[in-house]
């Protein structure tokens, strides 16, 4: 049996899965997703650090790089006031550590980045429980 071939249907269903999941996705989810995939790269790049594989470490940490740089980007520094902006300062934290973690090979760097990434998602996803909260409690 060719392997090839189940593992490329594999990778276009996941395509597909993707695809569906962000067309259908709120932007809330659409956020929680990038944040995921940053996460899946960052964490690619220090397995592939380890392997030595140079180009494909550098790759992922690039992408890891431009889907912060998207989640900044997403930011409304005029609406959102105090929190956007440390938020932004510390995306533009994360991008700047993520390259030289890519520099100078530097494993620990992205744990870092890691670490505080995945402390904004904690955060994140808890926002639509404290909307419900905060609307149940004006209900009553």
């Amino acid at each position: 049996m060719n392997m090839a071939k189940p593992h490329s249907a594999v990778q276009q269903y996941n395509k597909v899965s993707v695809s569906s999941g962000v067309e259908s996705a709120s932007p809330h989810r659409l956020i929680q997703m990038l944040m995921l995939g940053a996460l899946e790269k960052i964490h690619t790049a220090k397995g592939h650090m380890a392997r030595g594989e140079v180009s494909a470490k550098g790759g992922n940490i690039s992408w890891a790089i431009s889907i912060i740089d998207g989640l900044r980007a997403s930011l409304d520094l005029h609406t959102g006031g105090e929190i956007a902006q440390n938020l932004d300062d510390l995306y533009d934290y994360m991008t700047r550590r993520l390259a030289r973690a890519n520099i100078e090979d530097d494993a620990d760097i992205l744990d870092e980045v890691a670490s505080l990434l995945r402390s904004i998602k904690l955060s994140w996803d808890e926002v639509p429980a404290r909307i419900e909260q905060e609307k149940q409690t004006q209900g009553h």
